[in-house]
């Protein structure tokens, strides 16, 4: 059996730092704090593009002024990202990071780092209004699993953890952790992530966990406004809380939150719940619904 997890999220307060190498500066102050309480540390989607207003010159940047020299600056910043891991020695999920494949697509990466630095990475796979429409990101490659000291984990961020079927084939893959990191500007968008969440956790009967950005930088196009809590859930069942909430932290700040997930307990609840959600999910599609008849 997989050992129990120690866990970090941070609730990441956007700020406005004038280079590649003062967010590595700031980002390391950060995980320090971070790792002595945790093995894996998750910060959210889009936490770096707060370099977005240096990088375009220190004004407050344009939607596409932006992405751009986001994009350019990625492997500065995932290099600064890997060097901030191997330095303090722990995984790392530094949140997600705007980047041009070699198609010429845009899409969203979620990088996950190793202590020794090694990287591999999930991208988004269902684009919001914001990003398709007017940012131009690119629907990204479909869901994978990472293996880890702790088992095999799944990456679903933001809106792709809205979706039943990307988080449930991460499971069936083996996945009994699944993190969210998340960037919303609005309570509408944050509750879609946290239902969203929660619901993942109760029908798989795994740990899903959210990470968002806090804050408002009116300097960013992107990160302009930003809300939500962290938070991690479980099954709603025997020897869980009764609303599956494991841990959450207070709204619209920055904090860390910390949770130590044990697989046993999912063992168990699968097993001897009052419901087995994750053995009665349906083993083949439905047929199309037609019209019932009256008699």
């Amino acid at each position: 059996m997989n050992a129990p997890l120690r866990l970090g999220l941070l609730q990441y307060g956007v700020g406005r730092p004038d280079s590649v190498a003062a967010f590595g500066r700031a980002l390391e102050a950060r995980l320090e704090e971070g790792r002595a309480r945790a093995e894996l540390l998750v910060l959210p989607e889009y936490a770096c593009v707060e370099l977005g207003s240096a990088l375009v010159g220190g004004d407050v940047a344009d939607e596409a002024g932006e992405l751009a020299a986001m994009v350019a600056a990625a492997p500065e910043i995932l290099a600064v990202m890997r060097a901030a891991a191997r330095r303090l020695g722990v995984w790392l999920l530094p949140g997600t990071l705007p980047v041009r494949r070699a198609d010429g697509c845009v899409v969203n990466r979620a990088p996950m780092i190793t202590p020794e630095g090694r990287v591999a990475v999930q991208e988004k796979r269902a684009m919001t209004r914001f990003e398709a429409e007017r940012w131009g990101v690119t629907q990204g490659a479909d869901p994978s699993v990472f293996e880890t000291p702790w088992g095999r984990i799944g990456i679903s961020v933001c809106y792709d953890v809205e979706f039943p079927k990307h988080v449930r084939t991460q499971v069936e893959a083996g996945a009994w952790v699944i993190l969210a990191p998340s960037c919303t500007d609005t309570m509408h968008g944050f509750n879609r992530v946290r239902v969203g969440a929660a619901a993942r956790a109760m029908e798989n009967q795994c740990y899903v966990a959210v990470a968002p950005t806090v804050g408002v930088a009116p300097w960013s196009a992107a990160l302009d406004v930003n809300r939500g809590h962290a938070a991690v859930f479980g099954p709603v069942d025997r020897g869980f809380p009764e609303d599956g909430v494991l841990a959450r932290g207070a709204l619209d700040m920055e904090e860390w939150v910390f949770c130590t997930l044990d697989p046993a307990r999912l063992v168990a609840v699968r097993e001897d719940g009052q419901v087995r959600n994750f053995r009665d999910w349906p083993s083949r599609p439905f047929a199309r619904p037609m019209p019932a008849e009256f008699a």
